[in-house]
C-alpha cells in the first residue's frame, strides 16, 4: 500500500531535521506517522533495527494500545511526516480496509525483525 499516495493531497506535516528525534522509547504514544519523506532510524534498547523511508508508519503501536513507545525514532535526513491521530487513524481503519491489514502486516514483521535482531 503506498501511503504517500493516499495521503498525496496533505497539508498538514510535520518536518524534522536530521538527527532529531521524533519521539523516545517509554514516551507517551497518541500519534502514529506517516513518513512521507526522508529517512528515519527506528531503534530499540538502543540498537538500529530498521531504517524507515518514504511512505513507512512510524509509531503505530500507539494506536492500538496505550502502552508505552517501544522504539525511539530519528531522523537520518530531512523528513516530513504527517501526523494521525486515534480519531482519524479510527477513521482510516473504517472506510479502508486495506489500510487496516497494512498496518497489522507492519506490527508482524517489525516484531519478528526486532526479535530476530535482539
Amino acid at each position: 500500500m503506498n501511503l504517500t499516495e493516499l495521503f498525496r493531497h496533505a497539508t498538514d506535516l510535520q518536518t524534522l531535521d536530521a538527527g532529531q528525534i521524533l519521539f523516545k522509547e517509554g514516551d507517551t504514544g497518541e500519534l502514529m506517522y506517516v513518513l512521507m519523506s526522508g529517512t528515519a532510524e527506528i531503534l530499540v534498547n538502543h540498537r538500529a533495527v530498521e531504517t524507515a523511508e518514504a511512505g513507512a508508519i512510524i509509531g503505530e503501536m500507539g494506536m492500538i494500545d496505550e502502552g508505552a513507545r517501544s522504539a525511539t525514532v530519528v531522523a537520518k535526513s530531512d523528513c516530513k511526516l504527517l501526523p494521525i491521530d486515534r480519531k482519524r487513524f479510527n477513521f482510516l481503519i473504517q472506510q479502508t480496509p486495506h489500510f487496516a491489514l497494512h498496518v497489522m502486516r507492519v506490527i508482524a514483521e517489525r516484531l519478528r525483525r526486532t526479535d530476530a535482531i535482539l
